[in-house]
């Protein structure tokens, strides 16, 4: 894997998104180790625009599912019609069957119909009338999602929540770059974005062949390790990270050692995506929820107090 051809991806990304250069990098990462990210805030902040864009500089035929209240499971996993030239029921794909699944506002739909993507995300299948059909590699999600105190919104369930390696918040824009989207936005005198692909399917399979190779000292193992069982006891969490947790640290640490052009992790790796990949995971008591405390306070506290391993070999 070359640290010039993630760069370009992330150039790509940054002419059409102003700013979010950690939501890229993270997003990125959890793609590049295989996995899916939800992006989670308030209308308007570009959670849409960003998971597009990102689709298209990765070269991945996707498909955009925008999910609302009267979605069905078979309108997201596909069903099998009645055709009548063969006389046979056939099935017909959903959009499920892409490479990157944009699933826009993912918490606009009911739990059962949310149901209907675990098994594509985890297993990389789909199950319908009992027949299993696979999905080709590369396949990721990229979701978006509003806070759950919005109107007319359902929070995902536990379970799926779980097959999200990262959850990311976008945030406001600073004021800058909030006059640099305006200013774009005159200067390109469309509402339109015209992203170009800067890999393909074939070599995104091949990036991600790469990652395996990265190299992981045991003390970093048990530093994510630790992370994960911390979780489980601190006194504001009444259920914590599961194993998933702890190797989603090493699955996307690995990632961002490779974008910065390291074959090995450092600690630094596991802290920049300990955030992102556990607090979605963690199931706060009642008294601590009411309290205000959010589960991201609750992971930040946990590097501050967390031993992390000694100063590392240089290399």
């Amino acid at each position: 894997m070359t640290k010039s051809t993630v760069d370009d991806i992330v150039e790509a990304v940054a002419k059409h998104v102003v700013g979010r250069e950690r939501s890229v990098r993270l997003a990125l990462a959890a793609i590049l180790a295989g996995g899916h990210v939800l992006l989670e805030d308030v209308p308007g902040l570009g959670k849409t625009l960003l998971a597009r864009t990102l689709a298209t500089a990765i070269g991945l035929d996707f498909a955009r599912l925008q999910c609302t209240p009267d979605l069905q499971p078979a309108d997201v996993t596909g069903s099998f019609l009645f055709d009548p030239v063969e006389r046979a029921f056939a099935f017909r794909p959903g959009p499920v069957f892409t490479g990157l699944l944009l699933a826009d506002e993912i918490n606009r739909t009911p739990p059962k119909t949310q149901s209907a993507l675990l098994e594509a995300m985890q297993e990389r299948q789909v199950t319908v009338e009992g027949r299993t059909f696979p999905l080709a590699r590369p396949f990721h999600v990229l979701a978006t999602a509003n806070p759950i105190e919005y109107e007319g919104t359902y929070p995902l369930p536990e379970a799926q929540l779980d097959r999200f390696l990262l959850r990311l918040d976008i945030g406001y824009p600073p004021a800058e770059e909030e006059v640099e989207v305006l200013r774009r936005r005159l200067a390109r005198q469309s509402e339109d974005h015209a992203p170009r692909a800067v890999i393909d399917a074939a070599t995104l399979t091949a990036l991600q062949d790469d990652i395996e190779r990265i190299k992981v000292d045991e003390d970093v193992i048990r530093y994510c390790v630790d992370l994960a069982r911390a979780t489980r006891a601190h006194p504001s969490v009444e259920v914590g990270a599961s194993p998933r947790g702890s190797q989603a640290l090493l699955l996307v640490a690995r990632a961002l050692a490779a974008i910065d052009g390291r074959d090995y992790v450092l600690p630094e790796d596991v802290k920049e995506c300990a955030v992102p990949a556990l607090a979605h995971r963690l199931t706060l008591r009642a008294e601590t929820w009411s309290s205000g405390v959010v589960a991201t306070e609750v992971v930040t506290e946990l590097l501050r107090s967390v031993p992390g391993p000694a100063a590392g070999r240089q290399r």
